[in-house]
């Protein structure tokens, strides 16, 4: 449509096109992703904990440091609510701050923690009156977090896990293990099977779980020191690691799944385990 030159342009007249350069380089620069802004590096000591349990947990117990705390003011007037003392002055912010810190599936009701990362038991601290767990290379971390809040409820004395081949001890882990990182000590070794040979020689039974041994867990006579061992689920514990156990057992399953979710093999070993132990 020509224009009317009486007359100002109108922005739904066509405007003339001038022809296109062929050698011209085309603009990608408008369809361009936008660059993803990183997120901070922390400091490697960091546990990043969110959630109103575990951070209420954290909270709760005196050998906690922390280094900031961010909050929206409803998780703050719920903190208020239930008695809870913050140790420094929270920085409030809208729900979708503390996302964009997290994973985009992460549930943090409001409450995001950065805090000293708590100490690694010595082995030879472990105490002798209370079952131990050690992970032979289970790396996924809402299963270790699971692991360690059944272990908080049966009172475990100590989890072992090696320095390679285990989740970080932080975030989803820790949401997943509900508060238990306060209450279960866990022991970092280098080599799984020189810590087991050397918990033996301090006295303690190692019992590996293995859902194709001869013995069931139930039908075990066992006293403390114990030591309770538990692989990755599918290739379960290693040679190395099954040729130190002083028992393989199997959990008795009536039903026509023989093997479970380490996680809830955790929780039904420990079980199994204490009843053996008191009988």
């Amino acid at each position: 449509m020509a224009t009317d030159s009486k007359r100002p342009f109108h922005p739904l007249d066509r405007r003339p096109q001038s022809p296109a350069d062929p050698n011209r380089p085309k603009d990608k620069s408008r369809f361009a992703p936008k660059p993803k802004v990183p997120k901070p590096q922390l400091p490697e000591d960091t546990d990043v904990l969110y959630g109103m349990h575990s951070v209420k947990e954290a909270l709760a117990n005196p050998r906690r440091r922390f280094r900031r705390i961010l909050a929206t003011e409803n998780a703050v007037q719920r903190l208020t609510e239930d008695g809870v003392t913050l140790p420094l002055t929270p920085e409030l912010v809208k729900p979708e701050a503390i996302g964009k810190l997290l994973t985009p599936d992460a549930v943090h009701q409001g409450l995001y923690v950065e805090a000293e990362r708590l100490p690694l038991m010595p082995l030879g601290k472990l105490p002798r009156d209370r079952i131990i767990l050690a992970l032979d290379q289970v790396t996924d971390p809402h299963n270790v977090g699971a692991i360690l809040r059944s272990a908080a409820a049966f009172a475990v004395g100590g989890l072992i896990v090696t320095h390679r081949h285990s989740p970080e001890i932080t975030g989803v882990l820790a949401k997943a293990a509900s508060g238990a990182l306060e209450h279960v000590p866990m022991a970092g070794v280098q080599n799984l099977a020189r810590a087991l040979t050397s918990l033996k020689d301090e006295g303690f039974k190692v019992i590996g779980l293995d859902s194709e041994a001869p013995e069931t867990m139930a039908g075990l006579k066992l006293a403390l020191p114990l030591v309770l061992v538990l692989g990755a689920e599918g290739r379960g514990l290693r040679p190395s690691t099954r040729d130190l156990c002083d028992h393989l057992a199997r959990l008795e399953l009536p039903g026509a799944i023989k093997s479970l979710n380490v996680s809830n093999a955790a929780a039904i070993s420990l079980y199994a385990v204490q009843q053996a132990i008191r009988a």
